[in-house]
């Protein structure tokens, strides 16, 4: 079968790595794809926010398969403009995206339905989210309504970060439209958890945990950013706690979006807080994670096609999943000044010479071929993974490959998995 990929980023790269171990896959292509991708699929030169000719594509081409990625074009309706031209297509429709695109529509919703979450309050106007901080406690956390590339979201200790934070978001327009609308939540403290999870729109299989670290600087410190590294599993994330997930948040999660006309087929994305009174949701994505996928999907057993299909059919129940009884840690190689300001262009040697060691990917986010080279072409520029026995082998063996790559400006956190492998 023919299969096409849309997006270009990390966690493209590492779905095309998987689906291309498929047997049921004879051809791959990625729209747009990057210089890493080429190794897997034919990049095909359609950007991800261009439906039609995507779908044009699809239709000339004979896709048997069209995967989406990224967040902007599954919030945006593209898997609704590719069922219209009868094609499938693996992830969710537009009116089942908004739990990512809306941050006040998914924190409305765990309300209604009684899932655990952080308390939180929902703003219109700038005046009234002012109104609110000066008698709400502190520190809060506040967040952009809509799509913000993994930035939108503050924390702020006192009142006056708080108020410049609310201008910043609703008044500067620092995320344009995504600031139209301002979620104001209690901030709360314990282990941070990503859980990737495949939905057939009823039943949802849960795959093994992850844990990303969003600050660009190390110890956690710095701005946000899409993530700067990323391990899995979590040693803290037990089948005990899975239990009381998949029992409080994952199937009532799938519950109510059906309940609400709005059934979710394609990747749920919850982002967890393992706090003393229990795991609550931090936040819902509508998509695969970025970094988090380039540590799951190395430790998949499973076909990721015959999943994705039992997803679209509706038999995900007859699916099992497997993972390695393994670990892998995924360092992001950046731009020097991400998330902010950075210099593109650069050439990037040691590529062939970090994948030498068996078990190491390197997953290429922003890069492209110039003049014969693979040069940088983006803020986070590469996801250099290895798997290991234990936590603890799996991040020396990501380092000692992230060693071996070299680009001008290049930076990356030092600490990836540091704090929990000297817990386990």
């Amino acid at each position: 079968m023919k299969v096409l990929i849309i997006g270009g980023g990390g966690r493209e790269h590492a779905l095309a790595y998987k689906i291309a171990q498929s047997k049921k896959v004879n051809a791959l292509y990625c729209a747009p794809g990057n210089a890493g991708i080429e190794e897997y699929a034919v990049s095909v030169p359609i950007g991800v926010m261009e439906f039609d000719r995507l779908a044009d594509f699809a239709v000339k081409e004979g896709i048997d398969l069209t995967v989406v990625g990224p967040d902007d074009p599954l919030v945006g309706g593209i898997v609704d403009v590719f069922l219209e031209r009868g094609l499938r297509v693996f992830g969710p429709k537009k009116d089942a995206a908004i739990i990512e695109g809306s941050k006040a529509f998914s924190k409305e919703l765990m309300k209604k339905y009684n899932i655990p979450a952080a308390a939180s309050e929902t703003f219109h106007t700038a005046k009234a989210a002012y109104s609110y901080l000066e008698t709400c406690p502190y520190p809060v956390v506040l967040k952009a309504d809509g799509l913000a590339l993994g930035k939108g979201v503050l924390i702020c200790n006192t009142p006056e970060e708080a108020q410049n934070g609310v201008k910043l978001i609703m008044e500067d327009k620092q995320f344009g439209h995504a600031g139209d609308v301002l979620v104001i939540e209690e901030f709360m403290t314990g282990r941070e958890v990503s859980i990737l999870a495949f939905c057939d729109g009823t039943d949802i299989a849960v795959m093994t945990s992850a844990q990303d670290h969003k600050r660009a600087l190390d110890g956690d410190q710095g701005l946000n950013t899409g993530g700067m590294g990323t391990f899995s599993p979590s040693p803290f994330y037990t089948e005990e706690i899975n239990s009381y997930c998949m029992e409080h948040i994952y199937k009532p999660t799938m519950a109510a979006m059906k309940k609400e006309g709005r059934s979710f087929t394609g990747i749920l994305f919850v982002g967890l807080m393992l706090t003393q009174e229990g795991p609550k949701v931090l936040e819902y994505n509508a998509r695969f994670g970025d970094p988090e996928t380039q540590v799951v999907l190395p430790r998949l057993k499973n076909d990721i096609v015959e999943v994705f299909e039992s997803c679209i059919d509706g038999r995900l129940s007859d699916i099992k999943l497997e993972f390695e009884d393994n670990a892998a840690v995924c360092v992001v190689l950046a731009s020097k000044g991400y998330p902010l300001s950075y210099e593109k262009g650069y050439i990037i040697e040691g590529l062939d010479k970090a994948k030498e060691k068996d078990g190491v990917f390197v997953f290429h986010a922003g890069t492209r071929k110039e003049n014969g080279n693979t040069v940088t072409a983006g803020g986070r520029v590469l996801g250099v993974t290895a798997t290991g026995s234990t936590l603890k082998e799996a991040r020396e063996n990501a380092y000692k490959a992230a060693e071996r790559v070299s680009f001008s400006n290049k930076y990356n956190r030092s600490d990836i998995g540091k704090a929990i492998d000297e817990i386990v």
